[in-house]
């Protein structure tokens, strides 16, 4: 099993998580690429800790709105946007090479994340431009997306992500964070979910439900209260159970 946690999301002296911390217990690192948050000195750090301890580091790309984080819808043409995801890969992986390495995988952020679950020509416009900058490199995202769905009629390896500590609608989609309860935050019952996960047992969705997930990566949100801890709770449980944990990107 990989995890995965969102990093390098800070901003000039505007700071967000222990990107240190996290880097110490997942296997992938999805690293901000300077639109949503981020900036090139944050992403020259980050890249540079990632490959000291060996992560993986993907490509964490999102619509170009740091006021908003990247968690509003932007309606925007899928020409420019297609364009936008290319930018964000080519500034990542400078970095990613001066330290020693490449990117690895892309991983979506935030309300694009979402949006390509469904909307069809941005869900095409993300896999095109992984497509014109490095068809080998994974994808990761939900289970029925339409972004996994034209990713994988592309030739793109298609990796299935489930998160530790996100709240689940019946349907397998995330609960919004709008809404109470979307967000986990006891590190005891999101270990054990994940375990769940892990082994092949079916979570309680939102509504009560019996839900069955089958990822090869958890993510492990670094922007809740308790994300260092909540890693290493979830991490410790994990290989607890036997379960050897690993990035899905080599």
């Amino acid at each position: 099993m990989d995890l995965n946690a969102d990093l390098g999301e800070g901003f000039g002296s505007w700071s967000m998580g222990d990107d240190a911390g996290l880097l110490d217990v997942v296997t992938s690192a999805n690293i901000a690429c300077g639109f949503h948050a981020g900036d090139p000195s944050i992403m020259r750090r980050v890249t540079g800790q990632a490959v000291e301890r060996g992560v993986a580091i993907g490509a964490h790309v999102g619509y170009d709105d740091k006021p908003g984080f990247g968690r509003r819808f932007i309606d925007i043409e899928p020409a420019v946007l297609r364009d936008q995801v290319v930018y964000q890969l080519g500034a990542l992986d400078a970095f990613a090479r001066i330290a020693g390495d490449r990117v690895r995988y892309v991983k979506p952020h935030g309300a694009l994340y979402n949006t390509i679950g469904s909307h069809e020509e941005q869900a095409a416009a993300v896999v095109g431009a992984i497509v014109d900058y490095d068809r080998s490199l994974p994808v990761l995202g939900l289970p029925e997306s339409a972004w996994l769905r034209l990713a994988a009629e592309a030739g793109l390896t298609v990796v299935h992500e489930a998160f530790a500590d996100r709240a689940y609608t019946p349907a397998g989609t995330l609960v919004s964070r709008r809404e109470a309860g979307s967000v986990l935050h006891d590190p005891d019952e999101i270990a054990a979910r994940c375990t769940a996960m892990a082994a092949g047992s079916p979570i309680q969705d939102s509504e009560g439900g019996a839900l069955k997930l089958d990822p090869a990566s958890i993510c492990v949100h670094g922007d809740t209260p308790g994300a260092v801890e909540i890693a290493r709770r979830v991490r410790h449980t994990l290989e607890g159970a036997g379960v050897t944990l690993s990035s899905f990107a080599v």
